[in-house]
């Protein structure tokens, strides 16, 4: 049995396949338009990171395990390759997993992250998070009233707040916070590897995002010498929920 919670649409030996996996704090279902905008041409799995959604927990945060059991559940469903579309840091661990093991990656799409390092950018968030007393809630309104001291920013509670559940009368949160915010540095570290991955990859970056700069083209480069990038001009780094026909149109021109 698989420690990654997954959905696979209905299997036609005549499509490929697809794996997506969303970004930090999210869950499957955050790629559900992408989802629904590539199931008439492949058959798609779309995953809950480790960590994150209704998979297991794990005690420490390394991209090599996450990309270890991602590529064991691919052999538990007996998909031999696959194409990997994954976003923020889904988009990490899915470079990590091409470099690691190209013969079972068709290609890549990455959807706003580079394999660079990059600052602390969630302090806020982690905030907010820990503010929300989880034995002293009664609703998902008194989180978000308490996190909205801390995240000013539109749609970000709300974003969170997906993942806030309840069970037996106690709220839990569906990703792994204390052990997230304890290897941050390591979720924000730069993917290196001794090889490239030299087939196709697409880079998709929003336009009004600055998680792609300039200054990361050499390292893309090097790791992903059959690389090119689209620029969704009017997004942000939510460009696959912002803009879902142009991103889908985009995956799908380039897969052909």
């Amino acid at each position: 049995m698989s420690e990654i919670h997954y959905h696979l649409t209905e299997q036609s030996p005549q499509k490929p396949y697809i794996v997506l996996m969303h970004g930090l704090f999210g869950s499957l279902d955050n790629l559900s338009m992408v989802r629904k905008g590539l199931n008439e041409h492949f058959n798609v799995l779309s995953i809950d990171l480790p960590d994150h959604g209704s998979s297991a927990f794990s005690e420490r945060f390394s991209f090599v395990d996450y990309a270890n059991k991602i590529v064991q559940l691919l052999g538990l469903l007996e998909i031999e390759s696959s194409h990997i579309l994954g976003h923020s840091l889904g988009g990490k661990v899915a470079m990590k997993i091409a470099l690691l093991y190209p013969q079972v990656v068709d290609s890549l799409i990455i959807a706003d992250i580079a394999p660079v390092a990059y600052t602390p950018r969630h302090q806020n968030v982690f905030r907010a998070l820990n503010a929300v007393d989880l034995l002293a809630i009664s609703s998902r309104r008194e989180a978000d009233i308490i996190m909205s001291e801390y995240l000013k920013e539109p749609g970000v509670s709300q974003f969170l707040l997906k993942s806030l559940y309840q069970e037996e009368d106690v709220w839990r949160w569906r990703f792994n916070l204390k052990m997230l915010q304890r290897d941050y540095h390591e979720l924000s570290a730069a993917i290196v590897s001794d090889s490239d991955y030299t087939k196709p990859v697409l880079f998709i970056k929003g336009g009004q995002s600055d998680y792609i700069a300039a200054e990361h083209r050499e390292t893309i480069t090097q790791l992903f010498p059959n690389s090119q990038a689209k620029i969704i001009g009017s997004a942000g780094h939510w460009l696959h929920a912002e803009k879902p026909q142009i991103f889908n149109r985009l995956v799908i021109e380039f897969l052909r």
